[in-house]
């Protein structure tokens, strides 16, 4: 990625959704602009975990005013990431589809282990070089990550469902402050976070840092009123809470640095840092500078090397974790990036798109047998519900779950993936994988010379050399029975064996 280049990043969070962009120089990322709209989606959400109508067109008039914005970026150069309303929401769908068409790119709902390592590595980037522990906290509208790193390592991490938003309706429904009220959110607030104790234990660390939202907020109450600036302190806390009781009602709440659209919220937020001050024996939390938006612009640079990229590292983990016949792997990603190649040049799609989805091809080629151990017969079920559920650093849900179809559709009938068979791209991802699989079958490379895979308006056909057929009657007939397979949808799939 080129100095000068401009990068956007859009995290649409439960109570605020913000656009950061940056100008690339020399791997630094430096603010050229920052638009935060409160939303509050987080409190959007119905008894039965659907986002009203109003909530949804919030957030899609505040996607529409940021995507005029960035609407010349290319793709690779924004990435735009959901939290826990979104996480949690049924309705889901239904919002990023709309949302996407309006901001102009796809949204990525992001696991909580996903949002505090992109949390991590933001506040690390805008923390000086050094050597020391650090514990990260992010209370946002509807989680809590906690994050234990050293460097611009994210070690431990970890997302909670306790937030500022949560909160503040569950145990101040009303905007009412009262000792009874704060004593149960507080209570409630340390039964959620109760397991963290041992894993973010003080000797654990030696820095507290807060990221964002609600310790920022906090932070900048106690410096307008006297306390020191940046910093949270258990004795400012107390101070606060002292004069939330004293106003009775967020409307009376009269401080310097309280800002109108964290006052509705503030009582929820400030019981969940209290919470978070107790068990973890924390006498000082730093305000750190860096948030989910910033480690989101610096993931964008890491993600155009493959060697950076955290994705390829979670591969490599899974299928080492698992036992993956590493050779066999390398061979059906060579034979699946050959073909997969050759489709997409019948296409006429760009390089840096064919690199994009080869890329998630290979991971799909590499992660194919990663259900061997548990089964061998089913074991393209068991890969694919590892990586449905798998804790996946650098992967988005759907993106997982795209991943997860390939596994699975890599073998037998097609008909069992409820998957999108007009996305031509998963359509040839999918055709080039299963392609590979049945010709490295008999897990050696295969003899592919002249064969050329292109697709028409009349489907995909795969054209090979005379004789070819004799010499290897097996793969021969798997390629017929592929054939068949193909039927059934609405992608065809012809084969031509002189």
């Amino acid at each position: 990625m080129q100095n000068g280049t401009l990068l956007a990043a859009v995290d649409l969070g439960s109570n605020s959704f913000r656009l950061e962009i940056g100008r690339l120089d020399h791997g630094q990322v430096h603010r050229t602009e920052y638009l935060k709209e409160t939303v509050r989606q987080g409190n959007g959400l119905d008894e039965a975990r659907n986002l009203t109508p109003e909530a949804m067109q919030r957030g899609w008039d505040c996607l529409a005013r940021f995507g005029e914005r960035i609407a010349g970026f290319k793709r690779s150069q924004v990435r735009a990431v959901a939290t826990q309303t979104l996480r949690e929401a049924r309705n889901r769908d239904e919002f990023l589809k709309r949302a996407h068409q309006v901001l102009g790119f796809p949204i990525d709902v992001i696991p909580g282990r996903e949002e505090a390592r992109l949390i991590y590595q933001g506040v690390a980037h805008l923390l000086p070089q050094s050597d020391e522990r650090r514990l990260v906290v992010d209370i946002g509208g509807r989680s809590t990550e906690m994050i234990l790193g050293q460097g611009l390592e994210a070690r431990v991490m970890e997302s909670y469902r306790v937030g500022s938003v949560a909160w503040s309706m569950k145990y101040f429904a009303q905007g009412q402050f009262t000792p009874q009220a704060f004593h149960t959110a507080n209570v409630a607030a340390k039964a959620v976070l109760d397991e963290a104790l041992d894993a973010y234990a003080s000797h654990l660390w030696d820095v507290a840092y807060g990221s964002s939202g609600t310790v920022g907020a906090v932070a900048d109450i106690l410096g307008q009123n006297g306390f020191p600036e940046g910093r949270v302190t258990r004795e400012g806390l107390e101070w606060l809470v002292e004069r939330l009781l004293r106003a009775q009602s967020a409307d009376r709440v009269r401080l310097e640095g309280l800002k109108d659209d964290r006052r509705p919220v503030i009582a929820g937020g400030v019981s969940v840092l209290r919470a978070v001050f107790e068990l973890l024996d924390i006498e000082e939390m730093a305000a750190a500078q860096g948030a989910l938006r910033h480690g989101v612009l610096y993931d964008l640079i890491d993600r155009e090397e493959d060697r950076t990229d955290a994705r390829s590292t979670t591969v490599d983990r899974l299928a080492t974790r698992f036992g993956v016949d590493m050779a066999q792997a390398r061979r059906v990603d060579q034979v699946a990036a050959q073909l997969f190649t050759q489709i997409r040049a019948s296409t006429k799609a760009t390089a840096a798109d064919t690199e994009r989805h080869l890329r998630k091809l290979h991971w799909a080629a590499r992660l194919h047998e990663v259900g061997c151990q548990i089964s061998h017969s089913d074991y393209h079920k068991h890969g694919a519900y590892i990586l449905d559920n798998a804790d996946a650093p650098g992967f988005a849900l759907p993106e997982l779950h795209r991943l997860s179809l390939l596994v699975l559709g890599h073998r037998g009938k097609l008909r069992k993936l409820e998957a999108d068979f007009t996305d031509d791209v998963f359509v040839h991802q999918l055709l080039a994988l299963r392609l590979a699989v049945l010709l490295c079958h008999a897990r050696r490379d295969p003899d592919l010379k002249g064969f050329k895979l292109e697709t028409a308006i009349d489907g995909t056909s795969l054209q090979g050399r005379a004789g070819w057929a004799q010499a290897y009657p097996q793969s021969a007939h798997l390629l017929r029975e592929e054939v068949q397979a193909w039927q059934k949808t609405p992608s065809l799939f012809s084969l031509n064996l002189p």
